[in-house]
């Protein structure tokens, strides 16, 4: 597949090839589901918890005799049915990792990007630095090439460029060594540098 290359000022300076292995992969809407499952689950920090009826305070004496009073038998004010009781069967810790084996995630990510590319959502950018790191300058870049939402990938360590994104509420950064499926599914517009259309095309290929 063959797209457009575009300059910082937003104008076509050439083209980039697209490997068809990764970017016109059959797509596979179950191993999609299940990477986007498991990306969210392992989200999740599992750090809720509610007492049990051995973990509040209180108890340790019979609330009333046994016989006698007329009221229903009670052997301990911690019991779930009395106000300040335990809890029962309510959350604990735990942990809602999934792992995935590495075929299903690789499917998953051609698949992803497949689909992204048949809605004509990947802008090729050629490679630029953002000296000064301000979102200023990375604002100005994603204007002319009409991102507004969406996530921008690069390779390599760009700290700068990393930095100006930051501030910006609907873009996202991703390195191509680091890439998220789950970033790149919910983003609207894909926005990758040259090098790391060539990184991408390599690792997923």
């Amino acid at each position: 597949m063959i797209v457009d290359k575009y300059s910082v000022k937003g104008e076509k300076i050439g083209q980039v090839e697209l490997s068809d292995k990764v970017f016109s992969d059959k797509i596979n809407d179950v191993v999609v589901y299940e990477y986007i499952k498991a990306a969210n689950a392992n989200l999740r920090q599992g750090t809720h918890k509610t007492k049990e009826r051995a973990e509040v305070s209180g108890g340790g004496v019979k609330p009333w005799r046994q016989k006698g009073t007329g009221r229903a038998r009670s052997g301990s004010n911690r019991s779930p049915i009395w106000v300040g009781g335990g809890t029962v069967f309510g959350p604990r810790v735990r942990s809602y990792r999934i792992e995935l084996p590495k075929k299903v995630k690789k499917k998953a990510f051609r698949s992803i990007l497949s689909i992204k590319a048949q809605q004509g959502d990947i802008v090729v950018v050629e490679d630029f630095n953002v000296d000064s790191g301000k979102t200023k300058e990375m604002n100005s870049v994603l204007k002319k090439l009409n991102v507004e939402r969406g996530i921008f990938v690069s390779s390599g360590d760009d700290t700068m460029i990393k930095r100006s994104i930051k501030n910006i509420a609907d873009v996202k950064y991703n390195n191509a060594s680091r890439l998220s499926g789950r970033d790149v599914f919910y983003s609207k517009k894909v926005l990758m540098t040259e090098s790391a259309v060539n990184a991408i095309n390599q690792n997923f290929a």
